[in-house]
């Protein structure tokens, strides 16, 4: 206890001092994100110096703020989080395939030289959770919901994973008439604008739009719309149970949550940040 004339017990060091090493996460909003947590977590395992910190950056701030992270000497990375993940690609130096693929990115490193890399492991990680849930992409009919930075990520993943067909569906007609562009250059006449009549025959139900991260959210479809086999993927990390998997559960759905494939990608984050003395966290993909 306290009191007067005597110090407040001493709180626990943080680990933190002039050497440590910064990583930092961009989003609008950040109350969502897990990955302080996890890659705080990964840096102790592996010995490293270094913390990672949310940061919250309105889409007309980004520019400003990414010209600075670049100054800081001694920041190594980035990830990248909702809204931000197309428009980043601008400030990097290099694109990685998946990156380029995507046209999308959600890590950013500073190389050796000072410039900057961007990749994407959204889409390796949901593959990989799909599969670690029993649903093998290979050929399935899937619906997408959300044309943006990580549903770019997700198509080009399930194109490269042998998906049999793809329905895109986006309220924002230019972001899905892009992502329906650049699918087409890859794989003419495999992705398509999503209907009413191609949901209800769909094997997976992807939601990769933000709609469920806010409370008071609408549904981005009705689970009980698809067929009695349709699985529910959501990619929304918080909260873990979003109302939208709540319902495809309610109605006899299959569901896969968002946090596997965020846990998925951490052994990507390791490699890709040059991390070493760790192995893969239990479940996740060996790169």
């Amino acid at each position: 206890m306290t009191g007067p004339g005597t110090d407040p017990a001493p709180r626990p060091d943080p680990g933190i001092s002039g050497t440590t090493r910064l990583y930092a996460v961009l989003g609008d909003p950040v109350a969502q994100v897990r990955a302080p947590g996890l890659l705080n977590a990964l840096f102790a395992r592996t010995g490293t110096d270094a913390v990672l910190v949310p940061l919250h950056v309105m889409p007309a701030d980004l520019a400003t703020v990414l010209r600075a992270l670049r100054a800081l000497r001694n920041l190594d990375g980035v990830l990248v989080t909702v809204p931000h993940k197309i428009e980043v690609c601008r400030y990097a130096d290099e694109l990685a395939p998946a990156a380029r693929l995507a046209g999308s990115a959600n890590a950013l490193r500073r190389n050796p030289d000072g410039t900057w890399r961007a990749d994407n492991f959204d889409g390796a990680g949901f593959v990989h959770a799909l599969r670690a849930h029993g649903h093998d992409p290979a050929g399935a009919e899937v619906a997408l919901f959300g044309a943006g930075g990580a549903g770019r990520a997700l198509a080009c993943a399930l194109l490269t994973s042998g998906v049999r067909r793809l329905h895109l569906f986006d309220p924002d007609a230019a972001h899905r008439e892009d992502l329906l562009k650049r699918l087409t250059e890859l794989r003419p006449g495999w992705a398509r604008e999503g209907t009413d009549e191609a949901l209800a025959r769909v094997d997976l139900a992807v939601n990769a739009s933000p709609l469920g991260m806010r409370p008071g959210d609408p549904l981005p479809f009705a689970p009980d719309r698809l067929s009695p086999h349709g699985a529910v993927a959501d990619l929304v990390m918080k909260p873990a149970e979003t109302a939208l998997l709540r319902a495809a559960a309610a109605a006899g759905r299959p569901v896969v949550p968002g946090g596997p494939v965020l846990d998925s990608q951490v052994a990507l984050y390791r490699d890709f940040f040059g991390l070493t003395g760790d192995a893969p966290p239990e479940g996740g993909p060996t790169p």
